[in-house]
């Protein structure tokens, strides 16, 4: 049993607050750093070479920016809308996005696989395990995107320099580092919310001599072996990993596996519920009737948006999650703040039970409500560190101090290594400018940057006046989900659907009123509810800008659609059925 069980609900929430109050900092956001600032070559491609081309230059009716999920399905849903004059541009070598960068071993997704990888019915395919290994789910974008002939409209290796909208032609125009001139009628940003790597900026960490990188460029001619074979060369090296988060918790155990020494530093613990992995049973594959995955993934939605089911299809850890606390993200009142304590009082004892060490295992406790950080679910976290060779270095909310020319150093003493693994998460949070690697220049020449310099305004989070005939599939005043692709695959229908109807009625441009974007900002506020104040006083973290507080309204306009995610999704079905392309000016 979890030690902490005789604490009161006061004591609980106010060590809550204490350990949040430890890990805040004043430069926020700003504390992160660049791959450019740390490793020269961060950005460079270390799984395909690029192939020389000759630089594209042509007009097409669609410019797609991006090639992972949301790039994919992008081009998926115009297909199906009888489109085919379209490009997908990305600075990869393959269609995949973060399943293409994310090769670190021990890679799965904490989605079922049968609700996360789209396409399932349409390709005939079922994932091989509940949660699918990164290859797997690579390997099912390649599959999608050779099923509906994407390969002949990409341009890999390609990285965008220039977005400009021409007022002379009503056309987008795309410049690339390899030389290529677009002009798209419309563009699509499909950027994603995990395509930046940040890493943390930490005094002296230029200087080190020994090897170090980010998970999202794993360097396995360091390491040796891949995403499911041992990692064969660390046998005799010492290696640190800077992180505890949701990557961390599956590239331990492998690293935990490999190395002589491995030292996990931490500054916030994540809460770590079992994973319970297994096969995909053929008779239940072999059991599913049409339309299965569409229903079991509106059934896992409405479940973690609170709404109530007739049955629990998925039954996983984030379903148990919602089904104890309807509002999980927003904790409001003694009932459900006993229930949420309760909740974490389970996943503390879990660590007791698991963890040898007392030391450890009390380290390794979060102290924060259960969806103040993504939950996450591993059966092999935990127990790597009953093992001799592993040691948990927990910096109490601080961080790591300094890197030296072959150390980490935590409050003042030394650790030395051959290795640093950064396990540091994305740019989520950050500006479009940050994430994308370039601005966007609507009517008039006026960047985005400007033109939001009060803070967003759109029409249901995609469509942005004086950016005509553009596209954002991102959370900036849009909807937010726990399975991300689930909210992709109805925002890119929403997309396709608007492209087409706008060519079939022969209108030039299209762009929001005024009128409407304050419209839609309205009804961000009136969905607001408690989940505002929920995560401003949770610890720092990217839920919560590392826990800056908005103060200004520039910041409360970039809020997301907090209602109900199939309620976001309804809105923009029911605007698609009334027809009128309501609040949309047309040219």
């Amino acid at each position: 049993m979890s030690k902490s069980e005789a604490h009161s609900i006061d004591e609980i929430k106010a060590k809550y607050q204490a350990e949040r109050e430890k890990r805040l900092r004043a430069d926020g956001l700003a504390q992160y750093r660049d791959f450019p600032d740390v490793f020269k070559d961060g950005d460079r491609d270390p799984y395909r070479d690029i192939v020389q081309r000759d630089p594209v230059i042509e007009e097409t009716d669609v410019a797609i920016i991006g090639a992972g999920l949301g790039g994919i399905m992008s081009a998926v849903e115009l297909v199906k809308q009888g489109l085919s004059n379209f490009r997908v541009l990305d600075m990869a070598g393959d269609f995949g996005g973060t399943w293409y960068w994310n090769r670190y071993p021990g890679l799965a997704c904490d989605i079922e696989s049968y609700i996360y990888m789209p396409y399932l019915e349409e390709t005939g395919y079922i994932p091989t395990e509940r949660y699918a290994k990164g290859s797997e789910i690579y390997e099912h974008c390649q599959r999608i995107a050779n099923k509906f002939d994407l390969y002949p409209k990409a341009l890999f290796h390609t990285s965008v320099t220039s977005v400009r909208w021409l007022d002379d032609c009503n056309r987008w125009e795309i410049s690339s580092d390899r030389g290529d001139k677009l002009r798209a009628r419309f563009m699509t940003i499909a950027g994603g919310i995990l395509n930046k790597p940040k890493l943390p900026g930490i005094k002296g960490m230029d200087t080190f001599k020994g090897t170090s990188f980010h998970t999202s460029r794993w360097n396995y001619d360091y390491t040796g072996g891949s995403q499911t074979e041992a990692l064969v060369n660390l046998a005799d090296k010492r290696v640190a990993v800077i992180g505890t988060g949701a990557t961390a918790v599956q590239v331990v155990p492998k690293l935990a596996e490999a190395a002589q020494q491995l030292y996990v530093l931490q500054r916030t613990p994540s809460g770590v519920g079992p994973r319970l992995n297994r096969p995909t049973d053929p008779e239940w594959a072999s059991s599913l009737k049409p339309g299965w995955q569409k229903e079991r993934i509106e059934n896992f939605t409405r479940m973690v948006s609170g709404q109530a089911v007739e049955q629990d299809l998925v039954k996983d850890g984030w379903t148990e999650i919602f089904s104890r606390n309807p509002n999980a993200f927003g904790v409001t009142g003694e009932e459900e703040q006993a229930v949420d304590i309760q909740a974490m009082e389970d996943v503390r004892a879990r660590i007791d039970e698991i963890v040898e060490d007392p030391k450890t295992a009390e380290a390794l406790k979060p102290w924060y409500h259960q969806m103040c950080k993504r939950p996450c679910f591993h059966d092999y976290y935990l127990p790597a560190f009953n093992r001799p060779n592993v040691k948990l270095i927990d910096t109490d909310g601080k961080g790591v101090e300094g890197i030296t020319e072959n150390a980490v150093v935590v409050d003042g003493v030394e650790y030395p290594v051959d290795c640093i693994v950064y396990a540091s998460g994305f740019h989520s949070g950050a500006t479009h400018t940050t994430r994308l690697g370039f601005e966007i220049y609507g009517r008039d020449g006026i960047s985005l940057t400007d033109a939001w310099a009060n803070g967003p305004s759109t029409l249901h989070g995609m469509l942005a006046r004086g950016f005509p005939n553009y596209f954002s599939l991102y959370m900036l005043q849009g909807g937010i989900a726990v399975n991300f692709a689930h909210l992709l695959s109805e925002l890119t229908i929403h997309s396709a659907w608007l492209i087409s109807e706008t060519l079939k009625r022969g209108v030039e441009v299209i762009e929001p009123s005024v009128a409407a974007q304050e419209a839609w900002f309205n009804t961000l506020l009136a969905n607001l509810g408690a989940q505002a104040l929920f995560f401003s006083e949770c610890t720092p973290g990217y839920n919560n800008g590392e826990g800056a507080t908005p103060t200004e309204e520039s910041a409360l306009r970039g809020i997301p659609y907090f209602g109900p995610t199939l309620d976001y999704i309804q809105i923009l079905r029911d605007w698609r059925e009334e027809g009128s392309l309501a609040g949309l000016e047309t040219d």
